[in-house]
């Protein structure tokens, strides 16, 4: 048994002490007579005779006023509470819809091993919506990623394979290396079809010898049904599940009233889904886009250039990211991004989201992640942009939960420069 970890416990006892405070907070903002105060959207009957048990309880987040930043600008800033999803984040509309639409196609049948590239976030959300679909998950993950998040996973049932943080160029990219596990999945399996037929559901000495994987293949189960790569940056079901279902949900939630969103991107699908839906519906509602550092989207959304050519990811020898956000900014336009209506963007910086994260929890009792704060950032520089008298909605991702020992870590944050100083909103006057 490990050694008792002094840093564990008192990460433990100070979600605890978050939860309950976001707890109480949503106690007592539900007597707040905003009228978009965590109202839900109506049900969805065709959605709901198709989803059943766990998958049925993703989606219809409430929407809520968040009090300290609307009292600060004048406008009125919604957020979706995604954190609420069974998953924890925003990632479980992604995963419910990917493998809905893989097991629709053939790609993916029961039993069989869903893959994927992903820091944390949607790893999550597919390894907690797989089984209730009859199937196996297998993530890759960087192994510089929170890692209260790998643990989550495992905790989960997932396979867990840490890879160094390298270029989406390298084969070697947690990305590239979940789609060779899928494909391994799916060669294992049909191996394995094939020697049923030989000696019954044995494995050995087809044709003479016995077949050959990769040492140390994570993917080795001797009941393999084959393996699919969700791809959750290039499969535009990402994109779909936000503009069929989350865009909707925040238009029937506001009743249209609403001036303008903002979120930042990683995979690029929710701020495309959401986007399209609410450009289709009201072309005059603002779209705009928040970037971490390190992130070339700002660049290509307000310039059209996405980096220069010394700057494209495969040309650098390092991580390219330099921030402690997780799960958001990127160096390459993906399917879903491209499918972005935006208006602008604004740039975040990691100081800013920290900041704001704490903001957050002492007014609101609202206890977020790295993503969720750098949304907030965006939207009070949009709220401050627009005026007052607009309501502008952003998306909650996931809460602290999952961010304990890196984005909550008073020493991890102090190390780089990073401690909290604000009383205030004073840390977003810069230009």
């Amino acid at each position: 048994m490990a050694a008792a970890n002094p840093a564990g416990t008192v990460f433990a006892a100070a979600a605890t002490v978050a939860s309950s405070a976001a707890l109480l907070s949503y106690v007592l903002m539900s007597n707040h007579r905003s009228k978009f105060l965590w109202k839900r959207s109506p049900t969805n009957p065709r959605r709901n005779r198709r989803r059943s048990g766990l998958v049925a309880a993703v989606g219809d987040t409430p929407l809520i006023r968040i009090n300290s930043l609307s009292d600060a600008t004048g406008c009125e800033i919604l957020g979706k509470a995604e954190f609420l999803n069974p998953g924890g984040s925003v990632k479980d509309r992604v995963a419910v819809k990917i493998i809905e639409e893989a097991l629709d196609s053939g790609e993916l049948v029961q039993g069989g091993v869903v893959t994927e590239g992903s820091a944390g976030s949607t790893a999550i959300s597919l390894a907690t919506v797989a089984p209730a679909f009859g199937c196996k998950c297998h993530v890759v993950i960087p192994d510089d990623v929170a890692i209260e998040k790998s643990q989550i996973l495992e905790a989960l049932g997932a396979t867990v394979e840490r890879v160094r943080p390298v270029s989406i160029t390298h084969r070697d990219h947690y990305v590239n290396v979940a789609r060779r596990r899928a494909l391994e999945a799916t060669k294992l399996a049909a191996i394995q079809r094939e020697a049923s037929k030989i000696e019954g559901n044995s494995l050995v000495h087809i044709n003479g010898h016995t077949p050959q994987q990769e040492a140390c293949h994570p993917i080795s189960s001797t009941d393999c049904k084959g393996g699919f790569f969700a791809d959750q940056f290039e499969n535009l079901a990402n994109f779909r599940a936000h503009y069929e279902w989350t865009g909707p949900e925040i238009w029937e939630q506001t009743r249209g009233n609403l001036h303008a969103f903002v979120a930042a991107a990683g995979t690029g699908g929710t701020v495309a889904g959401i986007s399209r839906f609410l450009k289709e519906k009201n072309p005059n509602i603002k779209c705009f886009l928040i970037d971490p550092p390190g992130s070339g989207l700002f660049n290509k959304v307000t310039r059209g250039v996405m980096y220069t050519r010394e700057e494209a990811e495969g040309r650098r020898l390092k991580n390219p990211f330099d921030t402690i956000t997780e799960g958001i900014g990127i160096n390459r336009l993906t399917k879903n991004f491209l499918m972005a209506e935006l208006d602008g963007a604004y740039r975040g910086t990691d100081g800013e989201a920290v900041e704001m994260s704490r903001f957050l929890l002492k007014n609101d009792g609202l206890f977020v992640g790295s993503s969720s704060a750098m949304n907030c950032v965006g939207a009070v520089r949009l709220a401050r942009s627009l005026g007052p008298g607009h309501t502008i909605v952003t998306i909650l991702c996931d809460s602290g939960m999952r961010h304990l020992s890196k984005f909550h870590n008073a020493q991890y944050l102090a190390d780089r420069g990073l401690t909290p100083y604000a009383t205030g909103l004073e840390f977003l006057d810069h230009p």
